[in-house]
């Protein structure tokens, strides 16, 4: 990391696997508590910071290369990771190809699922808690503002949201490919949120009717049980229910798994000619990694799904190289916008372009 400016650091399942993410992963109140520390840090002009399943990323504007090593720093030790470890995974890009990466993340070009939208909406939250936590300033709010513009455009006129894009779908049919079909299949839906919500859905979109919801908050459980008309399960039972159940679904928040070897070793005894599906969409995961060496049990998680995704991925290769290629020119002309106000931060004696008026975003013209 050695020039100022625009950058971009972290870690992606492009560079790490899923055991490194969920070291690095960070539940929300430890979201706020760095972004607490990284707004004290000299010489950090604006940051705004994306943490999904997939992805911790740090979006930057540093006065100085120091400025930009200290939010590593900051991160590595509040994960208590050193940073030579770090490194092995991290992402780190400057300048227009970091404008290029977020173009192409906010598009679903860059996410496990190819073109998968729910990025999107995460990007968008990204920079909203910049905004609210006013780390976003005149160059990061015209970068993000640009990157949702260029993002719908490239879904408008490229086919690169079609097939299965999330995790969703693919774990559905890979229950069909399991079961056969899904009419009679029981399904325990671990967590209420976002995620979970859409899984279900997609479940029965495919005939699926059996679906009982857990979370760790009943409350919230019994909320979306009415909505997906559904059964609602206490937390606390879903081990001991767990022979109840054809396909689990892992979705919870948890700093730990909430599905244990021993309680699935329990359940497999009580049905032992069928069956049964564990789906870990979680980040840390939900379900122990050991329970996919048992007989008669599958256990997909993220990077799973990825796998199987990359086959559509194949398929559309050239829909790929056309959403790059829309995204690029519009990150070259955006870069040309932002570049000069950059350049004004450098310290005096050092050579600077007339930086751009970024100020009122509806006196640029558009991208």
């Amino acid at each position: 990391m050695n020039e100022a400016g625009l950058f971009v650091i972290g870690a992606t399942h492009q560079t790490a696997p899923l055991a490194v993410r969920e070291r690095l992963s960070l539940d929300a109140a430890a979201a706020a508590a760095l972004h607490s520390e990284l707004a004290g840090l000299p010489g950090l002009r604006e940051f705004a910071l994306l943490s999904t399943c997939n992805r911790i990323e740090f979006y930057g504007v540093a006065e100085t290369a120091e400025a930009a090593a200290r939010v590593q720093a900051a991160f590595c030790a509040r994960q208590r990771v050193t940073i030579e470890e770090f490194e092995k995974f991290r992402l780190s890009l400057r300048g227009l190809n970091a404008v290029q990466h977020l173009f192409e993340v906010a598009s679903g070009l860059n996410s496990q699922m190819l073109g998968e939208t729910e990025i999107f909406g995460q990007v968008k939250e990204a920079y909203a808690v910049a905004q609210a936590k006013r780390s976003a300033g005149p160059v990061l709010n015209r970068v993000f503002q640009k990157t949702f513009q260029a993002a719908k455009f490239a879904r408008t006129h490229s086919a690169i949201t079609e097939g299965r894009v999330s995790v969703a779908n693919v774990a559905v049919e890979l229950a069909l490919n399991i079961f056969g079909g899904l009419a009679d299949a029981r399904i325990l839906l671990l967590g209420a949120g976002e995620i979970g919500e859409k899984t279900a859905r997609a479940f029965q979109s495919r005939g699926a009717t059996g679906l009982t919801v857990a979370s760790r908050r009943l409350e919230q459980a019994m909320e979306l049980a009415t909505q997906l008309q559904a059964s609602a399960l206490p937390f606390d039972q879903r081990e001991a229910r767990l022979a109840d159940f054809d396909v689990v679904v892992g979705s919870t928040s948890a700093p730990e798994t909430v599905v244990s070897h021993a309680a699935t070793v329990a359940a497999i005894r009580m049905r032992p000619a069928r069956p049964l599906f564990f789906i870990d969409l979680a980040l840390p995961r939900d379900i122990e990694p050991t329970v996919a060496g048992l007989e008669n049990v599958f256990l997909y998680n993220l990077d799973d799904l990825a796998k199987i995704a990359e086959q559509n991925r194949a398929a559309r290769e050239s829909e790929i190289v056309k959403c790059r290629a829309l995204l690029s020119g519009r990150a070259v002309a955006l870069w040309q916008q932002v570049e000069p106000h950059i350049e004004a931060m450098r310290p005096p004696g050092e050579v600077r372009s007339r930086p751009a008026d970024l100020s009122s975003p509806d006196e640029v013209s558009s991208v």
